[in-house]
């Protein structure tokens, strides 16, 4: 399907974005270190059944910060602010309430959304993503990602963490797709990971948000999965009223590479249900 691509000009970024489609408002919010490509895959299925719109986050893809949002927007970026940028993407396109769905960071962007803005949202999905807030544990792995994009880059970064975001068998059998995204992941600046990357280390625990939702929310799981544990996945899945969660075999952190024809039926299943 043809898409209408658009852009949004704020103060502080573009925002570029696809839509295809009619019907139910869908945006899908890709992840860190990604760009709307990652739903390529799913793109030409879900836009037969919704109104699809599918952007770039500030400072991915063909999405840019301005000189004035690199001295003063970047530094103080959170994923609350990534939140307040689809929310005025919502508003550029008239749309009233719309299903987010969101991979690994895009997750977490749809949690902070539903928190400030909880009668837009008709539904949720947690795509490989988590509610918790990032332990200590984690908290230096992310101070040490900071440290060596700053050292290295984000490519040299990507080459060493990419591969382990894949099941087993993805990486034994479909080696040359890592190896694209990393090849693409030479497009970012240090400056915008490091920014994705704080913002996610800061990020508050939303478990009250999954308590407290009016509205159905999916997870979608992968066993092998080490960025989102299926274990603290099903954790929160008994969290809201509407639960609907789905594990896929095999997987790791990129169902939507690994298993996009499974993902598609879930996805779409999801949507029809709200």
């Amino acid at each position: 399907m043809q898409a209408n691509i658009k852009q949004l000009n704020r103060q502080d970024y573009q925002l570029s974005y696809s839509v295809y489609g009619k019907g139910t408002p869908v945006v899908l919010l890709h992840g860190y270190g990604e760009d709307s490509q990652i739903w390529l895959n799913q793109i030409a299925h879900l836009s037969a059944h919704c109104l699809l719109i599918v952007p770039d986050l500030p400072g991915s893809g063909k999405s840019s910060i301005t000189a004035k949002g690199l001295d003063e927007w970047l530094p103080n970026m959170s994923i609350d602010s990534l939140a307040q940028s689809i929310n005025q993407l919502l508003i550029a396109e008239n749309v009233s309430a719309c299903i987010l769905l969101g991979h690994s960071m895009g997750g977490y962007i749809g949690l902070a959304f539903a928190e400030l803005y909880p009668s837009k949202l008709l539904g949720l999905g947690l795509v490989h993503s988590t509610a918790f807030a990032d332990n200590n544990e984690k908290k230096i792995v992310r101070q040490k990602s900071i440290q060596f994009i700053a050292e290295n880059g984000g490519s040299a970064f990507f080459k060493t963490s990419m591969p382990n975001l894949f099941g087993k068998k993805f990486k034994e059998n479909q080696a040359h797709i890592i190896e694209q995204l990393i090849n693409q992941s030479k497009n970012f600046e240090s400056s915008i990971l490091i920014g994705y990357t704080r913002a996610m280390m800061n990020r508050p625990d939303r478990s009250t948000v999954l308590g407290s939702a009016n509205f159905p929310i999916l997870f979608i799981a992968g066993p092998e999965d080490i960025a989102a544990p299926l274990k603290d996945v099903q954790e929160q899945a008994t969290l809201p009223n509407k639960s609907y969660l789905t594990i896929l075999d095999g997987v790791g952190h990129m169902g939507m590479l690994e298993a996009p024809h499974e993902m598609n039926l879930h996805l779409t299943n999801f949507i029809q249900l709200v």
